[in-house]
């Protein structure tokens, strides 16, 4: 698998499983029924931000992740991101290959740590994998998240020094 910038020409190949991870209400807030143009600005980093891609061995993409500063100004010293695996391609350690990718990028951007502001909680997936990557839970606002299947339930704030 390659890791490499994400081009705009990508985005025809994130899009499809962006949509899926959007649309099952489980993991983003972000609108559901995106067209195509209109979500790129959703997950297409624009400087000093930067977005990724995983490449398996056939050349196509099956993840993505986006990073950036987590504040404009003063607190552009803490960085966030966002992870997402083409659900046809969970289980082969994408996501932990992303996120190992990302704290590189942002370590040698110069970032002071990593903030992640909305993990939801049923999400025990990502809570484990950031978790073994050095994160912690500092605080879950209760039933901030609408999931699909759940209905309202935390989202995790978590943080990393880098």
């Amino acid at each position: 698998m390659e890791l490499r910038a994400a081009t705009p020409d990508d985005w025809a190949a994130i899009h499809p499983f962006y949509a899926a991870i959007v649309e099952a209400g489980a993991t983003y807030a972000f609108p559901a029924g995106q067209a195509l143009e209109e979500a790129r600005a959703w997950w297409m980093e624009q400087p000093p931000g930067r977005t990724i891609v995983a490449v398996d061995d056939d050349g196509a993409i099956v993840g993505s992740a986006k990073l950036g500063p987590n504040r404009p100004g003063r607190g552009a010293h803490v960085a966030t991101a966002s992870f997402m695996v083409d659900p046809a391609h969970h289980g082969r350690g994408i996501g932990r290959a992303l996120g190992r990718e990302v704290l590189r990028l942002a370590r040698g951007d110069g970032y002071h740590a990593m903030q992640f502001n909305a993990v939801v909680e049923t999400n025990t997936a990502a809570v484990r994998l950031w978790q073994s990557l050095g994160f912690e839970v500092l605080c879950t606002v209760p039933e901030a998240f609408d999931h699909r299947e759940h209905g309202l339930v935390g989202l995790h704030v978590m943080y990393q020094r880098l």
